[in-house]
């Protein structure tokens, strides 16, 4: 029997001692699945609604319970915890309206009729990273439950506290046995089983690129439905005509947001030339000013990282001699922290700018024009979110058009929302979730001909 030490990230101290299922136990979790999935299809689409919205509630009541196992075991502020328990909330009401509005539709042909059906793919495998355990899992979650399926969800291993009550809630609301499980355990093998069980029919992962393409040649081998949230480079693209006060003070929890570990974090500004310098020096007291700290402090606006591991990770993007334009503070003594770090001017073949950090630390670049911002933001293999900074209306869209990313907005760093959809291009992602069409993404469309010759 496996176990795993979940540690307090801020204050490294022991939380809870978590037995990391198996194999064989993955499989048993995948089999109850199947069996219960032919049931819950069957489920009238108002009382499978009526169900999710019972699981709402469960999860609203227990919000603070939530937010408390994520500041501890995740180390995120606890305001950011709180929003995000009842983020789960919100994603589990918007898609409990979804069951009763799956239809299909009536396609003219000659001799007959041609209906087409919204059928439940079967079993879902959930695979959810550790920098946002509950908001990530309630996307794949939710919708996949309200079109019909059935779910096994593997937390990380670091972080599976708040899905692990999850899931209790979701049996204490009266979702049945089977429908929705969490299953605590290693990648490599609950992870594996979910990817290679024939009897689970999709998977939705979210994680580093490198994992997400195993996967996806995983899935290939049984011609597995997958979808798959990757890692990103994202630029953030200030230029001269924007209002450069508002784009400094913004840019800060653009990255360093959950202290960095964020696939859609604005980890590359861009800036134009005429302005680089007014901007950097409005930037330099915005970053000075990110409130880092104990994460139970309401006021605390940036938590430590995840693990020792993980802050050495992150620090040798940063090595001697780096060229650190300025830092923010960051606490002393237990915890695994790292202060908020803007490197300029970074050489464009720099890992700093080119890979995904996941961490705290930030990179400015000078740009010419529209097409040279252009062409530097596009010059990554990632594409899944991105900043434009302008008052020029068309500028916006033309730019907006012109960056290969998912996930834009434009005059602020906002563009995740559980009712639009969400996705990357390029190395960033395949699919698309979230947004009214999200169940879609989890059944299977019949089409079926009925003669009416006689």
């Amino acid at each position: 029997m496996s176990e795993f030490t979940v540690l307090n990230p801020a204050t490294e101290e022991p939380v809870a001692v978590v037995t990391q299922a198996s194999a064989e136990e993955a499989d048993a979790a995948i089999e109850a699945a199947a069996a219960a999935q032919v049931t819950w299809r069957e489920v009238a689409p108002g009382d499978r609604a009526r169900l999710l919205r019972s699981f709402a509630a469960a999860v609203d009541a227990h919000v603070e319970e939530l937010a408390a196992l994520e500041v501890a075991g995740s180390g995120h502020p606890i305001g950011q915890s709180r929003w995000e328990a009842g983020h789960v909330r919100d994603v589990l009401l918007y898609y409990s309206a979804a069951p009763e509005r799956l239809s299909g539709r009536q396609i003219p042909v000659p001799g007959g009729l041609n209906v087409t059906f919204h059928e439940p793919v079967g079993v879902v495998g959930l695979i959810v990273p550790w920098n946002f355990p509950m908001p990530i899992l309630s996307w794949g979650m939710a919708p996949a439950l309200a079109a019909g399926n059935t779910v096994v969800a593997k937390p990380a291993e670091a972080t599976p506290l708040t899905a692990m009550r999850i899931a209790e809630l979701a049996l204490e609301a009266g979702l049945p046995e089977g429908v929705f499980q969490v299953l605590p355990g290693k990648g490599s093998v609950v992870g594996q089983r979910l990817v290679d069980h024939q009897s689970v029919r999709k998977i939705v992962f979210t994680g580093s690129t490198e994992v997400g393409q195993q996967i996806m040649a995983g899935c290939a081998r049984q011609v597995k439905r997958v979808t798959l949230e990757l890692g990103g480079k994202s630029a953030n693209i200030v230029f001269a005509d924007a209002d450069l006060e508002r784009a400094a003070a913004t840019a800060p929890y653009a990255v360093f947001d959950n202290a960095g570990q964020d696939c859609c974090a604005r980890s590359r500004i861009l800036v134009q030339r005429s302005v680089l310098e007014k901007f950097m020096e409005l930037l330099e007291p915005a970053v000075q000013g990110v409130a880092v700290g104990d994460p139970a402090l309401a006021g605390t606006e940036m938590g430590p990282l995840i693990s020792a591991a993980h802050r050495a990770h992150v620090a040798s993007y940063v090595p001697d001699g780096a060229p650190v334009a300025f830092r923010g503070h960051a606490p002393d003594g237990p915890g695994f922290w790292y202060p908020p770090t803007v490197l300029a001017p970074v050489p464009m073949d720099d890992r700093a700018y080119t890979e995904e950090v996941f961490g705290p630390v930030v990179t400015v670049t000078p740009f010419e024009d529209e097409a040279d911002g252009v062409a530097i933001a596009n010059d990554t293999p990632y594409g899944l979110s991105g900043s434009i900074w302008t008052s020029d209306v068309g500028r916006a869209i033309r730019v907006a058009r012109a960056v290969e990313s998912g996930n834009l907005s434009v005059n602020s760093h906002s563009s995740v929302r559980y009712w639009t959809p969400f996705g990357g291009f390029k190395q960033s992602g395949l699919g698309r979730e979230l947004g009214p069409d999200a169940p879609d993404a989890f059944t299977e469309t019949k089409n079926v001909f009925i003669s009416t010759e006689s």
